[in-house]
């Protein structure tokens, strides 16, 4: 895997030891919501393993690789590290984990319209974002 013999070529581990042990940590509490995450539907695992990726390739070359190359996992991160892509199962659950948020708060929480409508306009720009990634690796 070329991917990873560059990644561990060019591994910017922090110089400073504390702040790699803040990232390690960092990272092990997004991987563990990742794994949560992966089996509670409600909540997202992506993000959390990009997340733990990115504070691994400050801290650990090793947890990074092991995180990268996953058999399970490792496969969407490379796609979006490489490519920026976002599958179109991910895009819908997260679509309609966002809409299905927002009816909650507007049908049980909120007692105006002003919060389900602070929340859409925070979760519009991020659905767009969303949206507008490609949704299949690009041809080579």
């Amino acid at each position: 895997m070329k991917d990873a013999q560059d990644i561990l070529e060019k591994s910017a581990i922090h110089k400073c030891w504390w702040m790699r042990y803040v990232l390690l940590g960092f990272g092990s509490v997004c991987t563990i919501l990742g794994f949560i995450g992966f089996f509670v539907p409600v909540m997202p695992s992506t993000i959390f393993f990009i997340i733990a990726l990115w504070a691994f390739s400050k801290s650990s070359v090793r947890l990074h690789m092991w995180l990268y190359t996953h058999e399970r996992f490792g496969r969407g991160l490379r796609e979006w590290h490489q490519h920026r892509v976002i599958p179109v199962k991910a895009k819908w659950s997260a679509l309609c984990a966002m809409t299905v948020s927002v009816a909650i708060v507007a049908l049980f929480v909120a007692e105006s319209w002003m919060l389900p409508t602070m929340i859409t306009v925070i979760l519009a720009p991020i659905a767009l974002y969303i949206l507008t990634r490609r949704s299949h690796t690009p041809s080579v």
